[in-house]
């Protein structure tokens, strides 16, 4: 359908095209251009109304006398035929009597020239009124006509969308236009005429409040015709005869209904929010994740509004048909847990949809979207009203959302050769971390201790940041830190740079038995690693590698890993200078291997002589390792290889 502005626009192409053929026309013809820019004259365009196909202006000039000359120019006009022609009062939409006739516009010329002797220039330019023109002198039908003075259109509007409701298949645009007297054209249009029925009339309204509150009516619109898709209401004052103006529209506090008729007004057409509830587009959106049911999921959309309130929209899959499933904001993060702060309207399982508007928390506290962007909570939304334990859908939000920054650490086996896993640490937005452990192979029913320790898994160190237990039965653990066990705050950036390990323990019973461990932080691997062979020495039957490992702080990780060795073995192993053939000195001690798993792990940073000594230098470095039988036997070796410059190529 064609709109409003669309008509305007047609309008005065058309105007303008005239202007053209007039301008071309001789004088003698009766034909006279506007007057120009710089003769004081007010020039306003009509609107055809009534199926008519016309086009023109009306010009209002001053004269000498302090007369007005008012000039019509009409195109489409047929000869023989005259139109009527009036100043009437009120603007065109409210419709008025009669204030001054005009002279009849000739068909012929499609013009009329009338001198006004009860209005001056000045007085024109405030008048409460509208130009009309009829089709002739026997048939009144308006065909065309313009509001002038205080009622002519400013410039300035406003359009809010008015989306489908109740399966309408239509929807549509409310436009809200000031006028010079700071009052309003209010043009609501909708789009799919043919859903609508030839004749019908459809009431509307303001209402106060939101769409999703919703309210008693404010102001009632001018009915939308279902023969045109559209209504034209001039807004001055609320039904109850408070004044409003445009400016004041624009910061209302209400939302606009179209209904499917008088006797049917719960059926809804359109609706829409609009003024101070209109919709910014700033908006955030969080997922909500599968927590205590499998397959039901979604995201929380946050939408600012104008006024800066907010409507939070959570869309899930999954939920059951005919269910009902609360959800609330609550304090602080889901690994933490906390009290409901927000309640929202319950999640349709039908739909699985709620939408609820956000102005204050649930103890009345006022609260913007933007501080929901930077709240400390988190949303959970639960089965039942009945059931509210079981958690179908959860998300942290506000600061505590993850930024998407995230590290993955490996967790090995220790005492048990089946636990492993990995431990994620993901950033807030609040630059805190969100730590998550997802073991394998876990005791069903178990509950598995958890620390970040401090230096690497190979030097051991005490316990600085307690983690949730890992869940036997899950395998998993999910833990909010901000700070250390003392109180020292630390952000996830700060993690990424700790000089420490995770220990996985097999129970708070038995914290001695390690189940997984990994270095996280300064002392995670980068990935590249060098291998050396370590060949058995005078037929010892011990035999192996050894595994120079880069940490993330340039550091290295040295691990032997011998076959062989006697279960009840304890073996002193060094990196001495030179090759095997020159033999050398001690240059750096590493950790004993046990016979019983043939391994030895150590954090290799500087020589025995205290220099410094980076993984580069390490695989470069001229020597060679050395293994021996026990403590007391250091002259005997039973695996030996050369590393670094030294090594085979």
């Amino acid at each position: 359908m064609t709109t409003l502005k669309f008509r305007r626009s047609i309008l005065f192409l058309s105007f303008i095209s005239l202007f053209l053929v007039f301008s071309a026309c001789d004088e003698d013809e009766g034909f006279t251009p506007p007057t120009p820019d710089n003769t004081p004259s007010k020039v306003y365009f009509f609107n055809a109304v009534n199926g008519a196909d016309l086009a023109g202006y009306i010009e209002f000039s001053p004269n000498d006398d302090n007369t007005v000359d008012a000039e019509i120019v009409l195109s489409g006009t047929e000869p023989g035929n005259t139109h009527p022609a009036a100043i009437r009062a009120n603007s065109a939409v409210e419709g008025g009597d009669i204030t001054v006739e005009l002279e009849a516009i000739e068909g012929a010329t499609g013009r009329s020239l009338t001198t006004l002797s009860n209005f001056n220039y000045e007085q024109i330019l405030t008048l409460d009124n509208y130009v009309s023109v009829q089709l002739s002198e026997s048939d009144q039908t308006v065909v065309a006509q313009a509001d002038i003075g205080t009622n002519e259109l400013s410039g300035e509007s406003k359009e809010y969308a008015l989306a489908l409701r109740d399966n309408s298949g239509t929807t549509g645009a409310l436009l809200l236009e000031q006028r010079n007297s700071g009052e309003t054209l209010a043009t609501i249009t909708l789009d799919s005429v043919q859903n609508l029925t030839d004749g019908a009339s459809h009431p509307a309204h303001i209402h106060n409040n939101t769409a999703l509150e919703t309210g008693g009516i404010a102001f009632t619109f001018t009915p939308v015709s279902g023969t045109t898709g559209m209504s034209m209401t001039h807004i001055a004052t609320l039904d109850d005869g408070t004044a409003i103006t445009y400016e004041q529209l624009l910061d209302f506090d209400g939302y606009v209904n179209v209904h499917e008729s008088m006797e049917n007004l719960a059926t809804l057409i359109v609706q829409g929010d609009i003024g101070a509830n209109e919709l910014t587009g700033d908006e955030v959106t969080y997922p909500l994740m599968t927590q205590d049911v499998d397959g039901i999921m979604g995201e929380a959309t946050f939408e600012k509004r104008q006024n800066g309130e907010t409507v939070a929209t959570l869309s899930l899959e999954g939920t059951p048909e005919g269910g009902e499933h609360p959800a609330h904001i609550h304090f602080n993060t889901a690994a933490e847990g906390g009290g409901v702060a927000v309640s929202f309207t319950p999640v349709n399982g039908t739909t699985g949809m709620s939408m609820t508007n956000i102005a204050a928390t649930d103890d009345g506290t006022a609260i913007t979207y933007d501080s929901l962007l930077n709240y400390d909570g988190y949303i959970n939304v639960h089965l039942s009203a009945e059931d509210l334990a079981t958690i179908v859908a959860q998300g942290d939000m506000g600061q505590n959302a993850l930024t998407g920054e995230t590290i993955t650490y490996v967790l090995d086996s220790v005492a048990m050769p089946d636990i492993k896993g990995e431990a994620i640490f993901s950033q807030r937005n609040n630059g805190t971390t969100l730590v998550e452990l997802t073991l394998q192979n876990t005791i069903e029913g178990g509950t598995h201790p958890a620390h970040i320790h401090a230096n690497t898994a190979a030097e051991g160190g005490g316990i600085v940041i307690d983690l949730n237990d890992v869940d036997g039965t899950t395998g998993m653990s999910r833990t909010q830190v901000a700070a250390f066990d003392d109180g020292t705050p630390v952000t996830y950036e700060g993690l990424l740079d700790y000089d420490g390990y995770i220990n996985v323990h097999i129970s708070d019973d038995d914290l001695p038995t390690i189940v997984a461990q990994g270095d996280i932080g300064a002392n995670a691997l980068t990935g590249n690693s060098v291998t050396y062979n370590l060949g058995e020495v005078a037929g010892s039957g011990v035999s192996g590698t050894a595994t120079f490992a880069e940490r993330k702080d340039g550091s290295s990780r040295v691990t032997l890993v011998l076959s062989g060795t006697p279960t009840d073995g304890n073996h002193p192993a060094r990196i001495h200078f030179n090759s095997v053939e020159e033999k050398g000195n001690v240059a750096i001690e590493l950790s004993n291997v046990s016979g019983a798993s043939g391994i030895s792990q150590t954090s290799v940073m500087a020589q025995n002589n205290n220099v410094t000594i980076s993984y580069d230098e390490l695989i470069q470095f001229d020597g060679h390792i050395n293994v021996h039988p026990s403590p007391d036997d250091l002259t005997t070796i039973v695996a030996q290889g050369d590393i670094g410059a030294n090594a085979p190529e």
